[in-house]
């Protein structure tokens, strides 16, 4: 069989696979782009992933349906061989870049609210639990799947690869943890030999406070301090950015940090912002920086829709309530309404569904939803921002004053933070450019041009991707 008619041979059976009842579309999507047909004949079907990691995980939960697609489609039974192949290496080209079909993501009160309330859990008790949090469940997008492939590569080659240190960064709340603890989980069950420690900033620091503390009195405590982490194979950090001005303890952390590094170890770190933005020494940022640090973006649409449908999922498995179903309109108001935060976005999820069960709504309407999570969302579509307290952020951060902003003033310092704020007027508010060109004393065109302009740079300049986050964190919380 050519390779034409192979590619599109597969292309049905990834297609019929979507249709069998309890799959995920966007992990199909997800995790069949992974795979490359090679080889196809009369009940045999050979297939190549680019490493063990999807293959495995193909094999162990997907290889039953793939069988049955082709049994479907073909009325015999088929023998289906995966085989590793990393396709970068062998082609000089990211798995991205293969040739073949590409699987593209389909786009697809008052009273009982405070009883709701005062029911529903803390936001915490709402993470999964850390031993769930797996590669499997970690919903791809285009927003993280850079960082998702580089940690899937640690995790198969700690210590082994360019990716070390691995330095993951992007706002809180977009799977940093998730990835880290992925990590962790895969290495725990692939290479349970491996010294594996995991660590949050805050642990880190209250071990050497301890260790300060006890020093006079037990003298092997700062080195019962560094033997945990220096005898470990691979070292997971999360939020370094909260070591800043704790010189003590990144003076400690660096030379661990280095030892580990010199023998081969593997040390994963992860952030809140890029490592030339913590401030820190120079020599800290420098060699955090020399792995390749790696930016999760904020979450586009339809990855956020697939975190709820996969939330979902994994509720009514968990808590055993295998009818329990929230509508596809309802699923996609709160992708659409909910900002960057994936807790947040979580969190919403559990509380309709507390909200069904709790008051046995089973058929919960739109419109309660939208009563019900009113007040949830702390950016997004419920935010009630205005074009005022956009210019008041920027003025801020920028250092300009508010007529300078709406002044007649076109240089650099003064015209680039106008038009930020443009764009920003434009993104969050989705105001016609007229009624933005009346908040800024500028005609339909000019803020046209504004937007566009940013837009553009936005593609090629993570200066400014930070500068833009920073921003939101300062709208929202104002």
């Amino acid at each position: 069989m050519d390779s034409e008619k192979i590619y599109s041979s597969w292309e049905e059976v990834c297609n019929h696979v979507k249709k069998f009842s309890g799959i995920d579309k966007t992990q199909i999507n997800a995790f069949f782009s992974r795979l490359q047909p090679q080889a196809m004949s009369e009940g045999f079907l050979m297939l190549t992933a680019d490493n063990d990691f999807i293959k495995t995980w193909i094999e162990r939960h997907y290889m039953d349906f793939i069988k049955q697609a082709l049994s479907d489609l073909y009325q015999i039974p088929y023998t289906v061989d995966i085989t590793v192949e990393n396709f970068e290496t062998a082609n000089g080209q990211s798995p991205e870049k293969k040739q073949g079909p590409q699987h593209t993501e389909e786009r697809p009160l008052e009273t009982q609210q405070a009883i709701l309330e005062q029911s529903l859990p803390e936001e915490d008790s709402l993470s999964q639990p850390l031993s769930s949090l797996t590669f499997e469940n970690f919903v791809i997008g285009d927003s993280n799947r850079m960082a998702y492939y580089m940690a899937v590569k640690v995790a198969e080659t700690p210590g082994k690869s360019q990716i070390n240190p691995f330095f993951i960064y992007g706002r809180s709340g977009l799977g940093k943890t998730h990835l880290l603890r992925a990590i962790q989980n895969y290495l725990h069950e692939t290479f349970p030999n491996l010294k594996t420690v995991y660590v949050d900033s805050a642990e880190l620091l209250n071990d050497y406070m301890e260790a300060s503390s006890a020093h006079d009195k037990e003298k092997t405590s700062f080195k019962n301090f560094k033997t945990r982490y220096e005898e470990a194979d691979v070292l997971l950090i999360d939020d370094v950015q909260y070591l800043q001005g704790k010189t003590q303890t990144l003076d400690n952390v660096f030379q661990i940090f280095n030892k580990l590094m010199s023998q081969g170890k593997q040390v994963v770190l992860s952030a809140d912002r890029a490592p030339k933005n913590i401030d820190i020494d120079e020599r800290y940022t420098s060699r955090f920086s020399s792995g390749g640090p790696c930016e999760i973006y904020p979450p586009e649409i339809e990855t956020k829709l697939g975190i709820v449908k996969n939330f979902i999922d994994e509720y009514r498995e968990a808590e055993g309530r295998p009818n329990l179903t929230v509508s596809e309109d309802i699923q996609i108001y709160i992708a659409e309404s909910s900002g960057s935060n994936i807790r947040e976005l979580k969190s919403a999820v559990t509380k309709v569904i507390y909200q069904m069960l709790f008051f046995n709504q089973q058929n919960i309407s739109l419109d309660d939803v939208r009563r019900l999570l009113e007040n949830h969302f702390s950016g997004g579509a419920s935010k009630k921002l205005t074009a005022g307290d956009i210019q008041k952020a920027v003025e801020e951060y920028y250092k300009v004053t508010h007529s300078e902003l709406l002044g007649k003033k076109r240089n650099t310092n003064i015209a680039y933070p106008r038009q930020i704020a443009i764009y920003l007027c434009r993104h969050l508010l989705d105001l016609p450019y007229s009624a933005i060109g009346n908040k800024f004393n500028r005609d339909h065109s000019t803020v046209m041009y504004s937007f566009t302009l940013i837009e553009e740079k936005i593609k090629e300049s993570r200066e400014l991707r930070e500068d833009l986050e920073i921003l939101l964190k300062m709208i929202r919380e104002s």
